[in-house]
């Protein structure tokens, strides 16, 4: 994952200090160990930390246009880059780099707020057209990636993460009762609120311009309602279904680093596993934990999908301190959270982080197949 993180402020005159800006990126190093990019510029100030995943060594941010009067800070990846990019360019688009960043911010150019509707991926940017002196800040269809905003004495801070905003507008930290009372009853803060008064996040599926002091948010894309498409039989369903799996799992292994997957040995991420070992020329490298207490582990199934895909499988025991790492995440969160999937999630990620930068994983899918009900 990357970060993204900057200031407007709606009085042309103002400057935007680059110190500021770092301030802010420093805050959330950790989603970005490999490279920062800033610019400050009159009353603007952009900032990312990046993770490196695609063009390793020409994807600096930001990205500029040809004319430098158009530049982004994206978190996120775009999976039809490479069907936008020849599109672009026969435009009469030149490209700098082979980052998908870059497609992003010439299809603003020819489609402006609305290039957000040709993009395919998970997603978090920032554009700044100079121009026409706007921001315009976006997130993916279901908010995969994070966004927060803070409108304050005239300035618009956005960020990844609250604790970038809260670096550098300390004052803003005033609990939002409402919101809480929220989390009692839902167990999450549910979108715009957060968790604190004065920030907010931007809902999936929403962008924010801001241009002139004046902050405007819409929708632009929404579930499909039921019966938008016409019906079929419940087999034309499953190969519908298996067909786009396989497709949706195909266009996330474009990758410049190592990829790998979570495996717990239940339904969702084993079939990611079966996907990416159908679409990959080499062994999937697959991960997974256990536990001593027979009640609680579930590696002797992750251990069996491994077998049968032949995955190039990593496996861990834990006897984790329970009060020891909670104590080391939630101070990495910044609301109340209360899902206990925490810890294992977290302890798998880190016995992946020893081998790959990337890895897919089969959350969501009890959300899309009503697993909970």
């Amino acid at each position: 994952m990357c970060g993204i993180a900057g200031i407007v402020s709606s009085n042309r005159t103002e400057r935007i200090e680059e110190a500021l800006v770092h301030q802010m990126c420093e805050a959330i190093v950790h989603r970005g160990p490999d490279d920062e990019g800033l610019l400050a510029r009159n009353n603007v100030g952009l900032g990312m930390r990046r993770l490196s995943i695609i063009d390793l060594s020409g994807g600096h941010q930001p990205i500029f246009n040809e004319d430098r009067s158009a530049w982004i800070v994206f978190n996120g990846e775009i999976y039809n880059f490479p069907e936008l990019r020849p599109e672009l360019e026969a435009h009469g688009h030149h490209f700098s780099t082979h980052s998908d960043t870059e497609t992003i911010v010439h299809l603003y150019e020819e489609m402006g707020a609305d290039c957000v509707q040709k993009l395919r991926g998970m997603f978090a940017f920032a554009l700044w057209d100079d121009r026409r002196q706007s921001l315009l800040i976006a997130r993916d269809r279901l908010g995969k990636k994070p966004l927060h905003y803070a409108l304050h004495n005239g300035k618009l801070y956005f960020a990844s993460e609250i604790k970038s905003i809260l670096t550098v507008t300390p004052e803003l930290a005033e609990v939002n009762r409402a919101a809480l009372m929220q989390y009692m009853y839902l167990g999450y803060v549910p979108d715009p609120a957060t968790a604190f008064s004065k920030i907010h996040k931007l809902p999936p599926g929403h962008l924010l311009e801001f241009q002139h002091g004046e902050l405007r948010v819409r929708k632009y894309w929404d579930l499909p309602e039921y019966g938008t498409h016409a019906s079929m039989s419940e087999e034309e369903c499953l190969e519908e279904m298996e067909a786009r799996l396989a497709e949706a799992t195909r266009i996330r292994l474009i990758s410049d680093v190592p990829l790998g997957a979570l495996l717990s040995g239940g339904t969702d991420s084993s079939t990611i596993v079966a996907l990416m070992a159908r679409a990959s020329s080499r062994p999937v490298k697959t991960f997974a934990i256990g536990f001593r207490q027979a009640d609680f582990d579930e590696s002797q199934y992750a251990r069996l999908v491994a077998q049968k895909f032949a995955t190039e499988h990593h496996e861990l025991i834990l006897e984790p301190d329970v009060v020891a790492s909670l104590e080391k995440l939630t101070s990495s969160m910044e609301e109340p959270f209360s899902d206990p999937s925490i810890l294992p999630t977290y302890f798998v990620s880190c016995l992946a982080r020893q081998h790959v930068t990337v890895a897919l994983s089969g959350d969501g899918g009890d959300e899309l197949f009503a697993g909970y009900t």
